[in-house]
């Protein structure tokens, strides 16, 4: 199994619910790292991110690092 191959379903984001949202879908990788695509063009392709990499954008979420001013 490779680093990159794709171990669950993906997954729409909580935030992502609703008509008009943008919409975002999670998968876990076979590394321990996430996959994420955009569920309105699944063909558009597939971002990569090491699982180090995921912790610390979901640490910054939690900690409110990407709210709006």
């Amino acid at each position: 199994m490779r680093s990159r191959d794709i171990v669950t379903e993906f997954v729409k984001a909580s935030a992502s619910q609703g008509i008009d949202q943008e919409c975002v879908e999670v998968a876990h990788t076979a590394d321990g790292g996430r996959a994420v695509r955009d569920s309105k063009d699944r063909d558009g392709g597939t971002q990569f991110h090491a699982s180090a990499a995921w912790a610390a954008f979901v640490d910054g979420v939690k900690a409110g690092a990407f709210e709006a001013l």
